[in-house]
């Protein structure tokens, strides 16, 4: 490293290699489990398919991220959708093949996707 500039281009470059968007005018957070549990449960390939999927779309007002522990790890992958002025709505036993349709439906169009949620798996938040 020469400079700082050269630090902040790798900090950049990386950033894209381990799937995480950080959108600092974000509307919309999505945060995928991963902790143990979670990556035990598969939770890298579905935090690589939120990160592609919001790509692909260009959705800019979306970040994508990652957290440990959520205290559900029974349903791990454990993915939880936040937006300003609403419930989070927390999606569990998530696959990548979910991904487009939580994207899809919860994400560009406003309708959660109740049949992926804790409650619809008859679990208790």
């Amino acid at each position: 490293m020469k400079s700082l500039a050269e630090l902040q281009a790798l900090r950049e470059q990386m950033k894209g290699k381990v799937g995480i968007r950080h959108d600092g005018d974000s509307n919309i957070r999505v945060v995928v489990g991963m902790a143990t549990c979670g990556i035990a449960a598969g939770a890298r390939p579905v935090l690589a398919a939120f990160t592609e999927e919001v790509a692909k779309r260009g959705l800019t007002h979306v970040s994508v991220g990652q957290t440990g522990c959520i205290g559900i790890c029974q349903y791990e992958p454990v993915v939880e959708v936040f937006e300003p002025g609403k419930e989070k709505v927390t999606y569990v036993k998530v696959t990548p093949e979910m991904v487009p349709t939580i994207v899809s439906q919860h994400i560009v169009n406003g309708t959660p996707v109740t049949e992926y949620t804790i409650g619809a798996s008859g679990a208790q938040a």
